[in-house]
């Protein structure tokens, strides 16, 4: 009964039986037709999908330029860390810390190129000034530690970028496909912008460059920097024959029968600026072997600027072996005396006395510091405080030394103006500053010693500047003797050659004692220019 009840077709409400609706199998729908708003929303997923990996591929750059575009590595004696960004419009920064930076338009690209020099290697350094053959290999050898470093940081950021990259899409998409669009995109972007640095590059750069910092008197006061690095390196390839002559010169000299230096005569070798020359170093080592010197008297300029990275030019007066004295000059600093006085075998001298080798010495450092100035003495006003302030350093001296328990043989100042006031006060004033040897009695004082004032030439040519005329700067020093009475017998003044000029020129000059109240007879005698 339930079954027939339940088969009855169901009535509506007017009791009325509905038609029956056929049955439809799914199989025999019709599919829908897509609806036009699906197709816009399923292309803008896509874009939105694309700009987001380009968002991704572009923060993985930037991180992984940042992170890894940079490396460590040697130029010559410099330790030095290059580095790449990125930039509108390319170009290489050298910084050189603290004197400034020089800009080069290098390339074009969005990449830029930053060259930071760091420490001296004092190994190398030293290495350079031992085998002076080794400067023209440390020149060649530094292009190519240059490249081999530019190369190393180019494969090192592309590598940063991409590693970068892959990791941040995989963080962000959690998606292999889209992490593989990410690094290609990178690879494409590092590679290219490296690329079109390298496509772009202008060697002849080097030649322009633009300065900051201090640097920027640079230009001024080195010159023509392309024909200053040829002549010094026609310079440096003279430099073996030059060591050479001043031994051949010492065999000359010793077998002169002008003067023969008595048993107990004190060798003093006097040099002053040196200005940062490292050819200097090994002529005067030599000399100081081969005429067996007692002492060195340094009146000052060793360096160019005062700052921390030339301190370490001074680390070769360890390898002289012998006392040491130096005064500052007006391109020297504080920093650079501390630097000196660190050596072992140094003894700074500022407004103080010493005794070396028998002989008391006294000595002031130049009052001015004044490294952005040329080296040359500058035409001075009537308004100009200079010469009262060289004046001043002059009569602090003369005060030091007659205050001294022991009697002062040798006064020291760097510039020869502040020697007025020692006139009386020793027997002999030793200088530098202008870069021109000078000998002449300051006036007399009544009642006390005659004093001679020597001024040296430029032990190292002057530095860079040596090399801006037509003739270079030679390189100056002198040999004195002293008796075992402290009295100057002779002395040998030592010229070497500049540029293209492998010759050593000696001019000795014996100093014959008068009798009291005559003066003083010179005799110079020159000997024959060695050359080879």
């Amino acid at each position: 009964m339930d079954d027939q009840e339940d088969e009855k077709p169901r009535r509506d409400r007017d009791g009325d039986v509905p038609a029956r609706r056929p049955r439809r199998f799914p199989s025999l729908r019709r599919p829908a037709a897509p609806r036009p708003d699906g197709r816009r929303h399923a292309g803008l997923r896509r874009a939105v999908v694309a700009v987001a990996v380009l968002f991704v591929a572009l923060a993985g750059v930037l991180a992984g330029v940042v992170a890894g575009g940079h490396v460590g590595t040697d130029i010559g004696p410099f330790h030095a860390r290059l580095s790449v960004s990125p930039s509108t419009g390319g170009g290489t920064t050298i910084d050189i810390p603290p004197l400034g930076s020089l800009l080069l338009d290098s390339h074009d690209g969005p990449t830029h190129l930053t060259v930071e020099l760091g420490a001296l290697d004092q190994g190398r350094v030293e290495a350079l000034l031992d085998d002076p053959a080794s400067i023209n290999r440390a020149t060649q050898s530094a292009v190519d530690d240059v490249q081999n470093g530019v190369i190393r940081l180019g494969l090192r950021t592309v590598g940063a970028a991409v590693l970068t990259t892959l990791v941040l899409a995989l963080l962000v998409f959690r998606d292999t496909r889209r992490t593989a669009w990410a690094g290609g995109l990178a690879l494409l972007i590092t590679a290219g912008s490296l690329g079109a640095a390298a496509a772009t590059v202008r060697p002849q750069s080097i030649e322009e460059p633009r300065y900051e910092g201090l640097l920027v008197n640079a230009p001024a006061i080195v010159g023509d920097a392309r024909r200053i690095a040829t002549d010094y390196s026609r310079y440096a390839e003279q430099l073996e024959r030059l060591v050479g002559n001043v031994t051949q010169l010492y065999t000359t000299v010793s077998a002169l029968p002008v003067y023969e230096p008595e048993p107990g005569t004190t060798r003093v070798l006097h040099i002053s600026d040196m200005h940062l020359n490292p050819a200097a170093w090994q002529l005067i080592r030599t000399v100081t072997e081969q005429f067996g010197i007692d002492v060195v008297i340094d009146t000052g300029d060793i360096t160019d600027w005062g700052t921390e990275p030339e301190a370490s030019y001074v680390g070769s007066i360890s390898l002289l072996r012998k006392p040491y004295v130096y005064i500052r000059g007006n391109h020297d600093s504080g920093r650079t005396a501390a630097a000196v006085a660190r050596q072992p075998n140094a003894i700074v001298l500022d407004n103080t006395t010493t005794t070396v080798a028998g002989l008391t010495i006294a000595g002031i450092g130049d009052p001015r510091f004044t490294p952005d100035k040329s080296t040359s003495p500058a035409s001075v006003g009537v308004n100009d405080p200079t010469p009262d302030m060289l004046t001043a350093t002059g009569d602090k001296l003369a005060a030091t030394i007659r205050s001294s328990p022991r009697p002062v043989d040798i006064a020291l100042v760097h510039d020869p103006a502040a020697a007025g006031p020692l006139s009386g006060t020793s027997s002999l004033v030793l200088a530098g500053h202008t870069h021109r040897r000078q000998f002449e009695k300051l006036p007399e004082v009544p009642g006390q010693q005659s004093t001679t004032l020597m001024v040296q030439g430029s032990t190292g040519g002057a530095g860079l500047r040596g090399l801006e005329g037509e003739e270079p700067t030679p390189l100056t020093m002198t040999v004195l003797y002293f008796d075992q009475q402290k009295q100057l017998q002779a002395y040998d003044n030592i010229t070497v050659g500049g540029t293209g000029q492998a010759q050593v020129n000696l001019e000795r000059t014996v100093v014959t004692q008068p009798a009291t109240g005559a003066p003083l007879p010179l005799t110079p005698t020159p000997t024959p220019t060695p050359t080879r």
